[in-house]
């Protein structure tokens, strides 16, 4: 086999980028308790530059875990608790009057750092969720006649609780679809939380050190678009998100009645793009069919919304998800 001087460096460069990124997961679990599949998203997240929706019940360390990660990778962090009384203005900012010098000045937002923590999403109405809209796609704000870009890298991450406690609002279609992941955070087990109470006993934070930074995210980032994607894996993608939106053609007649509307272009997307930086954290070049499926639950549940008829059955979108897994052939 002949040597190739450019596959060298690259892999050279995957396996550089996959401890750094081994380190940053050790460096977080030094605060955080168990939850290491969340962490892993959350890394994933930040190098793909992906927005991330984070649901589970008050009390599971999502906040923490979030500033944790914010951080390690020494990136900006900016907090947003949305409420009912919340206005958009308090999102993105707005435009103050000087009286001195008779002009009006812009006074930012907290949206303007590299990572945004949007505590409870859902506490607060469709306006001023659809304020972060702009930011999460276009990656810049509109302040009265101006616009102004974000810093890079910029992603949303969102907490929400369910949606079935009181005083919470559900998302827009249109806004859940921007999110890259939606991850579900659940209860750790006896000893994780027995290391929980010994933990907060001492009322001492435990540090940590700062891994990453921006120029490293950004540097995976682009090395994450090198690597290799064959053909049939990316047909896979295809198949699989196609199968959410016509089940009857991939053999799936059963799911039909169950999913209202399947999953969008940007579905396809956002898989490969979290595949690629699966691959690169594990230290290859290539993208597996194992990739796509170590990411697409988290890709696809906040993107396929599920009939009448499934709510009903007691059928999750996780459920019907794992169900086109199993059943779409793997190349």
């Amino acid at each position: 086999m002949s040597y190739d001087p450019a596959t060298e460096a690259l892999e050279q460069q995957v396996r550089t980028y996959g401890a750094v990124a081994e380190r940053a997961m050790g460096e977080i679990s030094r605060r955080i308790v168990g939850q290491r599949e969340v962490v892993q998203r959350l890394l994933m997240a930040i190098i793909a530059e992906g927005h991330v929706l984070l649901e589970g019940l008050p009390g599971l360390a999502k906040t923490t875990t979030i500033k944790t990660v914010a951080e390690t990778a020494a990136l900006s962090f900016g907090r947003i608790q949305f409420t009912p009384d919340l206005l958009p203005a308090d999102v993105i900012g707005t435009q103050i009057y000087d009286p001195r010098s008779g002009e009006f000045k812009v006074r930012k937002g907290p949206v303007f750092a590299n990572l945004v923590l949007a505590d409870e999403i859902n506490r607060a109405p469709a306006k001023v969720q659809s304020a972060l809209l702009e930011a999460m796609q276009e990656r810049q704000v509109t302040i009265g006649d101006q616009s102004y870009p974000l810093a890079r890298p910029f992603l949303v991450l969102a907490t929400q609780n369910p949606i079935e406690q009181e005083g919470t609002y559900p998302l827009p279609e249109a806004q859940m679809d921007r999110f890259l992941f939606k991850l579900k955070v659940g209860y750790g087990t006896p000893d994780e939380e027995h290391e929980v109470i010994s933990r907060a006993a001492s009322f001492h934070e435990v540090p940590v050190s700062k891994v990453l930074d921006s120029e490293t995210l950004i540097g995976m980032r682009d090395l994450s678009g090198k690597l290799h994607v064959a053909d049939k894996v990316r047909r896979y993608i295809v198949q699989l998100v196609f199968a959410t939106r016509d089940p009857a053609s991939y053999g799936l007649k059963d799911l039909a009645p169950l999913i209202h509307v399947g999953a969008s272009p940007r579905a396809s997307i956002s898989m490969e793009r979290a595949a690629r930086v699966n691959a690169m954290m594990q230290g290859r070049t290539f993208v597996t069919p194992q990739d796509i499926k170590d990411v697409g639950l988290d890709v696809l549940r906040h993107r396929i919304l599920p009939t009448y008829e499934a709510e009903a059955e007691g059928v999750s979108t996780d459920d019907i998800i794992r169900r086109i897994f199993a059943r779409v052939d793997v190349p």
